[in-house]
């Protein structure tokens, strides 16, 4: 179950079976780390209070506890894990412990600390008439909040325009409406061939991360950046006028964060494949009845590049993304 940078809390119900026992509560994160990391071991990050609880039969408990905004979110990269687990310790008189341990998703939103504060009425609840009493508690006044926060900055469009050039001339002009996105938000551009100078042939767009780990947690000096392609788009272009793609960012996947050990950051690589000689545009027939067969040419001289456009991706709201939790929402344990 997916959670935010707040309050973790737990029902705890004793099974009236179970006579009057002993329980360990306690939320850890545990950093893994991989082979690109020199040191590939399990480390702790955070470790939250014990709470030790002594119940009778019956009885209901709960649990609570503070996610810090300064611990990373749950990540699973190709050299570092966040990975977080509560930890339950359940006891009866004259019997070993049973440890249970419960794998729980957090959400980064300490990154949008970057960014600037923004106007009190533009992050207020929408329902004036709902006041603080109603509201709920900190906790849900916490999380309206941020949600409010995270739609003012997504839903902000303004027209950016690139025009596409290589060392002969320019190919395209690619036009995107916003570059701060959510997870489970689709990426958006549209490109425009018509006023290009050189034949695109063919062009992919990829959504990617980049995993950079930290200098003095590199394994080699020439280790390099680690690229997660999340999404893709092929598309041959040839006498193409416009066109336009659309890249699905996963619920499942990690916003943007940094650490004192990794970064991660989120890109848009887009691919082209030029012909260095112009091509003669296709013409319609002026006779409506007379059939013409183009054939495509054998071979052609192409050139080809890249390009890199940075985006920002941000977290969503946890409610929505537990719908795509592998976690079960419900555990049990046998003492």
């Amino acid at each position: 179950m997916p959670a935010r940078a707040g309050s973790v809390s737990l029902p705890v119900r004793s099974p009236d079976r179970m006579c009057k026992q002993r329980r360990k509560l306690s939320l850890s994160l545990t950093e893994v780390t991989a082979g690109g990391l020199a040191v590939g071991v399990a480390l702790g990050v955070y470790t939250g209070s014990l709470n030790r609880v002594n119940c009778l039969l019956g009885e209901r408990d709960s649990y609570s506890e503070t996610v810090p905004l300064t611990a990373p979110p749950s990540f699973r990269g190709q050299s570092v894990k966040y990975v977080y687990k509560l930890t339950i310790g359940c006891q009866r008189v004259n019997c070993p412990i049973q440890l249970l341990r419960l794998p729980f998703r957090v959400l980064l939103l300490h990154a949008l600390q970057s960014f600037q504060p923004l106007q009190e009425e533009e992050f207020a609840p929408s329902n004036p008439f709902l006041d603080e009493e109603e509201g709920g508690k900190k906790d849900s006044r916490l999380l309206d909040s941020a949600v409010e926060i995270l739609m003012a900055l997504t839903s902000r469009k303004s027209l950016h325009q690139f025009n596409i050039s290589n060392t002969r001339g320019r190919v395209a002009t690619f036009c995107i409406f916003k570059t701060i996105y959510k997870i489970g938000e689709d990426v958006i551009g549209t490109f425009n061939f018509s006023d290009g100078e050189i034949p695109c042939l063919q062009f992919s767009v990829s959504l990617q991360t980049e995993e950079s780990v930290q200098d003095e947690y590199r394994r080699s000096r020439g280790q390099s950046v680690t690229i997660s392609t999340h999404a893709q788009h092929h598309e041959s272009c040839l006498h193409t006028a416009s066109t336009n793609f659309s890249l699905p960012i996963p619920l499942t996947s990690c916003p943007g964060f940094s650490t004192n050990i990794i970064s991660l950051k989120w890109r848009l690589h887009f691919e082209f494949v030029t012909s260095r000689e112009p091509i003669e545009a296709l013409t319609a027939p002026e006779n409506q009845l007379e059939v013409i067969t183009w054939t495509g040419a054998e071979q052609i001289d192409v050139d080809t590049f890249s390009w890199d456009l940075p985006i920002k991706v941000l977290p969503t709201n946890p409610l929505l993304a537990s719908y795509v939790s592998p976690v079960p929402s419900s555990h049990s344990i046998c003492i």
